[in-house]
């Protein structure tokens, strides 16, 4: 089975559904106070204050610092994050604010597989107007179950759904495949894994699938005004590429850049059918 969208199992029911989460993975809010509550919380009902100190080498005494509202330097709270299973932002909300630049920077992740997946959920289920993929097989999320059905529950609810993957007969993407030290049959035969795992969304009305011979620079996950990037580095899987995530801003050129980069790439795709 291939890992989920965080790259690991899924582990839902762990630490409750994504539904009794009351805060964004990387939404905003204001007041102190709302930005040091969530960690307070989230300590006290996941983890004893000796087990967090034990796990990242501090001392008893500076974790309770943390609990009483002291934000721990950056290093310290990738650390609590990953060890929580959260993002940073849902964390620290008041931090990640501060962090999102005019450009419309959200967040930046060493690996798409550091992308937490309850950012990838929450990436979609507010969609409300249109998801747009881009990618060679984006077999992660077509691999995720809990995706594939918020990507339904979506169309359903009359959200546009458009998923654009590599033509697996193209040259593209056996190039891809060389790039990524797979071999190439590798790389085709994990498009239609996914194709065949996207088999129920194609059924839906709002949903079209594309075959693209493009050569991607990167991977595209856009949902309305947030986007998810992720790099293609020459040697390296995409799923050990760095991401960041981008939102509509003031000065929303970056995020223009890449949504022209995707129309022009679904415009020159052609649909996919069953009998490919």
């Amino acid at each position: 089975m291939q890992p989920n969208a965080a790259g690991s199992s899924p582990r839902a029911g762990v630490h409750g559904t994504y539904a009794e989460r009351s805060k964004s993975p990387y939404g905003q809010v204001t007041g102190s106070a709302q930005g040091t509550a969530r960690p307070v919380r989230t300590l006290h009902a996941r983890l004893q204050p000796t087990d967090v100190a034990t796990k990242l080498r501090v001392t008893p005494k500076t974790v309770a610092r943390w609990i009483g509202g002291r934000v721990p330097y950056p290093r310290y709270r990738t650390a609590l994050a990953d060890l929580l299973d959260l993002d940073e932002a849902e964390l620290w909300p008041d931090i990640q604010r501060q962090r999102t630049t005019a450009s419309g920077i959200v967040a930046v992740y060493p690996h798409r597989w550091s992308v937490p997946r309850a950012v990838w959920l929450h990436l979609f289920e507010t969609a409300e107007t249109e998801i747009s993929i881009l990618a060679y097989s984006g077999l992660f999320l077509a691999d995720d179950t809990g995706i594939t059905r918020t990507l339904a529950a979506k169309a359903k609810a009359g959200v546009k759904i458009r998923i654009l993957l590599g033509d697996p007969d193209s040259q593209a993407v056996a190039d891809r495949g060389t790039d990524e030290g797979i071999d190439p049959d590798i790389m085709a035969a994990k498009i239609r894994n996914a194709l065949a795992l996207y088999k129920p969304l194609r059924e839906l009305d709002g949903v079209e699938i594309r075959l693209h011979s493009a050569v991607l620079y990167n991977s595209l996950y856009r949902a309305d005004d947030h986007l998810i990037v992720n790099a293609h580095i020459y040697g390296t899987p995409a799923a050990d590429a760095p991401a960041w995530h981008i939102r509509a801003a003031d000065k929303a050129d970056l995020l223009t850049t890449y949504l022209d980069s995707y129309e022009r790439t679904w415009t020159t795709a052609h649909p996919y059918t069953t009998d490919q």
